[in-house]
């Protein structure tokens, strides 16, 4: 079975305005946190209380009444207006927080109030000593960040929800693994997230308790109320699935170490994440795969969490490469990975993984040197790569991929050197292709030509080259779509268009025009409704040669089908 942890944080928008406020320079105007403050919004009738202090609970103010009630019972009602965006971003931050208990950390949803989150810590619990002492340690570091929580543990997540609302009155509680029936027998209704009317319902014909529902015949409860009423049951009964909305999916690759004494040193974050790559790779192995890319996170003392993502030019298990680009990125990061009072948590994530069969990497017998040699010229490529962009940053390292298109020089493109390697087009000996193209194509005069009307001797750059081979020409027409249309006048002649009537074929076009496309289209013109043959412009073509010159250099020229000759591009 899954055990589940809820986190709840009651009057969590309070709770969060009251924190930010502490960690801001105190004003005239901050609020005092033992008088009773409340959360504003406006709504149909004036403003509403959003939410509520303990102080304002006491006074006997609740959310949804309206401030100007509250400020006739409460004179000197402290109000600031409500901040959701605020209050979301600050719980996503507190789920990543979380995130050093589980990869697997979920937010409530609206509807089950979004002040709390959901810890899927299956298999995770003995990692902090057992169940009761992770509960006991995330109640510890919430008080530290001073932020009041009731937090239970559960096989099911809307069992978890129930009893950290209604049952954790004094921190936490744990339900044993099995049938949550016992456990949730006395809790109010509303502890299966219904809403106040289906509740209201139920007390009214006599159900004040889940144990009131436990049992009972099914039917009529599927007749008279909406079908949440029974899914609510069952998910918190376990008889029915409930998914999470995780924060992130869950890796199947994770390692993470909590460490006895916040380290604050590069060397020893380092060194970290070096021994949680060697703990990765019996997984990674297992699974016939490596890392291609990783995700370091590092939990500070305050609740702050830094983030280091390593991406991979090939897929690889060496720790020590690992190693060595954390300590590059680390220094390019510098003062902005700021460590505060120090790191307590160390997770490290294979985010993308790849297959990888089983070679000899190294011929080396000290297998994590980081001086042994590469097996091969690609393996020292792509390390190259990895250091050059945990250096210089993401994005800052780029490799050529191969894109289809028939013109040449747009037949490739820049992407990042992480992305996977390119695989070029088999080489065809007829259709030969410079590794160096030309920014812009340079002109050629022509100062002698063949019989054949071909160039024997150019000049280029101020230099005459005398042309001894010359091979092709390789014909390479752009696309049909990239052709502009005539402009066509408002009511073209028979004699430039070919007039026929609806039906009819198009008149077949002059000689000279026969390189061009034919379009029909039709249009009303007065009377009668006519069809029209639109001539357009053929796609731009061109002939490439491949030229050897009498000193030995290789040119890929080009021919625009007139007279004009240019240089595209330099071939080895």
């Amino acid at each position: 079975m899954p055990r589940i942890v809820s986190i709840y944080l009651p009057r969590w928008p309070i709770q969060r305005f009251l924190v930010a406020q502490s960690n801001a320079p105190r004003s005239l105007d901050t609020i005092d946190a033992h008088y009773p403050f409340v959360l504003t919004v406006d709504a149909a009738g004036g403003p509403r209380i959003a939410a509520a202090s303990k102080p304002a609970e006491i006074e006997g103010l609740a959310a949804g009444g309206l401030v100007a009630d509250a400020r006739a019972k409460v004179p000197g009602l402290q109000t600031r207006p409500a901040m959701p965006e605020a209050d979301a971003r600050a719980l996503h931050r507190l789920g990543l927080w979380a995130m050093r208990y589980t990869p697997s950390v979920a937010l409530y949803r609206e509807a089950d109030g979004a002040d709390g989150l959901f810890l899927d810590v299956t298999g995770a619990s003995h990692l902090a000593g057992g169940e009761q002492a992770l509960l006991a340690d995330i109640v510890k570091r919430l008080r530290h960040l001073r932020l009041g929580a009731r937090v239970a543990l559960a096989d099911t997540p809307g069992a978890a929800w129930a009893l950290s609302r209604f049952h954790a009155q004094n921190g936490t509680v744990i339900a044993e693994d099995g049938d949550p029936g016992p456990v949730l027998a006395d809790l109010p209704l509303a502890a299966l997230r219904l809403g106040e009317a289906t509740v209201q319902t139920l007390r009214r014909l006599g159900f004040t308790r889940i144990g009131d529902l436990i049992g009972k015949p099914r039917a009529p409860f599927a007749a008279r109320f909406d079908a949440i009423l029974l899914k609510r049951l069952d998910q918190a009964m376990g008889r029915r699935e409930e998914a999470l909305a995780l924060i992130e999916p869950p890796p199947l690759y994770h390692r993470s170490r909590q460490l006895l004494e916040p380290v604050v040193s590069q060397a020893a974050v380092v060194h970290v994440a070096a021994r949680l790559m060697q703990d990765l790779v019996p997984a990674l192995v297992a699974g016939g795969v490596a890392a291609r890319a990783l995700q370091l996170r590092l939990f500070r003392v305050d609740g702050e969490v830094r983030t280091i993502h390593i991406g991979l030019a090939a897929a690889t298990r060496d720790p020590a490469h690992i190693a060595r680009l954390v300590e590059l990125d680390l220094e390019r990061l510098g003062e902005t990975i700021d460590a505060g009072f120090g790191f307590e948590t160390i997770s490290l994530t294979a985010t993308v993984t790849e297959k990888f069969g089983q070679r000899q990497s190294r011929l080396s017998l000290k297998e994590g040197r980081r001086d042994a040699p590469p097996a091969d010229a690609a393996e020292r490529r792509a390390e190259l790569i990895d250091a050059l962009r945990q250096r210089l940053g993401p994005g800052s390292v780029q490799r050529l991929h191969p894109v289809a298109r028939h013109d040449p020089t747009f037949a490739e493109e820049a992407r990042d050197a992480a992305d996977p390697e390119p695989t070029w087009p088999a080489a065809n000996g007829s259709q030969q292709r410079p590794p160096l193209f030309l920014d812009q194509p340079e002109p050629l005069q022509i100062l002698a030509t063949s019989p054949e009307g071909l160039p024997d001797h150019v000049r280029w750059r101020g230099s005459s080259h005398r042309i001894i081979a010359l091979q092709g020409p390789e014909r390479i027409a752009g696309p049909w779509w990239e052709a502009a249309p005539p402009a066509l006048p408002d009511k073209p002649g028979k004699e430039e268009y070919g007039w026929g009537k609806m039906g009819e074929e198009a008149p077949a076009l002059p000689d000279s025009e026969s390189p061009k496309s034919q379009k029909r289209n039709r249009f009303e013109d007065g009377e009668a409704t006519r069809e029209r043959a639109v001539l357009l412009p053929a796609p731009t073509r061109q002939d490439y040669y491949v030229a050897e010159t009498q000193s030995g250099q290789r040119f890929w020229l080009c021919h625009d089908g007139r007279q004009n000759w240019s240089l595209r591009g330099l071939l080895a």
